[in-house]
């Protein structure tokens, strides 16, 4: 019964990950056997009533106490601070990147610049968990503090005590259709980099030698004038990405719906990625002269370059179209 599946996921969706399969078993087959043959609807709130808060019961597992906030507001201040700390991180890393890659001139050598990031970012992400951390704590401490109800019975998210009829307001996510939030900031940043990276291509990318100083910057591989002159549909690919993916952290799990806006954004962005590389004044002449002499390539270069971006930018496109639509059409098996 769907129910009794919620109340399963509510429990074990705080445990660790290895000890979720079998604690999920143990517990269905101890509602079960509290249950007749032919039970209803009434009779398994009653079950589940006599089994506690999920929190509760899912403290009883853990081999940790629920201590560092209090028994009444732990579950809400652990959930908050997973959902809070990888976005801080997130939006950290993006905006570092982000900045490092506008201030960039070309003088320093790219690997300096990379470890740069690297150090800086790392000290980033630990400052920035720290101050959440900490923050949230001070908010809570106070909460708790503030709080003159003697009751230690743990509250839901909605700051009320949990009665089986709150499961009927919380989403059934499978596993194989569950969208990972880990996924979902990965392709925050992964927007955050490659939009930094084509409005300052002419510094980036290109020809680098071996110099003096380490890898020094010769040439650019685009025309960034041509690049420039796409802006708005550019922009318009930014911001669907990002409404998608903030679409996706809000729904949890992969839907048609997700699927085909998945598949809009991707049809989009192939088709603004196709205008632009068939702008004829794209590459920088001498980058395509310096290639060409390279590796002694026969033929149009811009041709061999036109149709490779093309058939893999279109290939990765399909594949993740293909996932999503495989995965909004699982069914949930109970």
């Amino acid at each position: 019964m769907r129910m009794i599946d919620l109340y399963i996921q509510e429990v074990t969706r705080r445990l660790p990950e290895k000890s979720r399969e079998d604690i999920a078993l143990e517990l269905r087959s101890t509602i079960e056997d509290m249950l007749p043959d032919n039970y209803t609807e009434k009779e398994v709130k009653s079950v589940l009533e006599k089994m506690g808060n999920p929190a509760i019961l899912a403290s009883g597992y853990l081999d940790r106490p629920m201590h560092l906030i209090g028994p009444r507001y732990f579950d809400i201040y652990i959930n908050l601070l997973k959902m809070i700390l990888p976005i801080a991180a997130v939006i950290s890393l993006i905006s570092l990147i982000a900045n490092t890659i506008i201030s960039y001139s070309g003088e320093e050598a790219v690997l300096n610049v990379l470890l740069d990031v690297i150090g800086i970012g790392i000290w980033g992400i630990l400052s920035t968990g720290i101050q959440v951390f900490f923050w949230l704590t001070v908010v809570f401490a106070i909460i708790e503090r503030t709080d003159h109800r003697k009751s230690q019975t743990p509250l839901t998210a909605c700051f009320k005590e949990w009665t089986p009829e709150d499961l009927n307001n919380i989403p059934y996510i499978p596993k194989e259709k569950a969208i990972p939030k880990v996924d979902v900031f990965l392709g925050l940043l992964w927007t955050a980099i490659w939009a930094s990276v084509y409005f300052n291509s002419a510094s980036l990318l290109g020809v680098y030698e071996k110099g003096s100083n380490g890898l020094e910057f010769v040439m650019p591989t685009f025309n960034q004038d041509v690049l420039y002159s796409y802006w708005p549909l550019v922009i318009m690919v930014i911001g669907l990405e990002i409404a998608v993916a903030s679409y996706k952290l809000l729904k949890g799990q992969w839907t048609r719906k997700i699927a085909a806006l998945n598949t809009i954004m991707h049809g989009v962005s192939s088709i603004v990625f196709i205008i632009i590389i068939s702008n004829n004044q794209l590459f920088n002449p001498s980058f395509v002269t310096y290639m060409t002499d390279l590796f002694s390539i026969t033929g149009d270069f811009g041709s061999w370059i036109f149709w490779g971006a093309i058939f893999t930018f279109l290939l990765f496109a399909a594949i993740d179209i293909y996932q999503g639509f495989r995965k909004a059409n699982l069914k949930n098996i109970k």
